[in-house]
């Protein structure tokens, strides 16, 4: 019987490690996406895009990309998921 009790230790142990990796990798997915997104949109080669004939049109596509990578990072931590 001892054996039992220390394979269900064992599994419950791995178990509680596959949780709080898949937790991380879903909030990098979350993190990262949005950026992805812009990314893609900016990373299109349309003609009447308004940003392109602006003076701060690139920066401000970064500013975009940070600031939705940032954001979803930032509330994790406040709304206390992480």
């Amino acid at each position: 019987m001892p054996s039992q009790f220390m394979l269900d230790t064992i599994v419950d142990l791995t178990g509680i490690q596959q949780n709080a990796i898949i937790k991380i990798i879903s909030i990098v997915s979350v993190v990262l996406t949005p950026p992805t997104r812009v990314v893609s949109i900016y990373g299109m080669n349309f003609q009447h895009l308004p940003e392109l004939a602006w003076l701060f049109g690139y920066p401000y596509a970064l500013v975009l990309m940070v600031a939705t990578g940032t954001l979803p990072y930032l509330y994790f931590p406040w709304r206390r998921w992480l």
